[in-house]
């Protein structure tokens, strides 16, 4: 399975989640989602081979969790110009 790389899932977890917050504190219904809101959750479920949102996140966190780079560290793949 091919599976994406870790700086998209981490834009598509965040804006997910930074909407669902957003719709959660105005009171919205899950059945008047917005139409950015279905396409991440759709595309988060493709990227992460799963056919539920709340699984896809699950999942995307179990992956993400070896990716994190502890502030003032580089990891694989990065470099720091002094």
């Amino acid at each position: 399975m091919l599976m994406p790389h870790p700086a998209v899932l981490r834009r598509l977890v965040d804006e997910y989640q930074a909407l669902t917050k957003t719709a959660g504190a105005a009171g919205t219904e899950p059945a008047t989602r917005s139409t950015r809101e279905q396409d991440l959750a759709y595309t988060l479920c493709v990227s992460t081979g799963t056919r539920d949102v709340v699984d896809a996140l699950e999942t995307a966190r179990r992956w993400l969790a070896p990716a994190a780079v502890p502030p003032g560290q580089t990891g694989p793949g990065t470099h720091v110009l002094v």
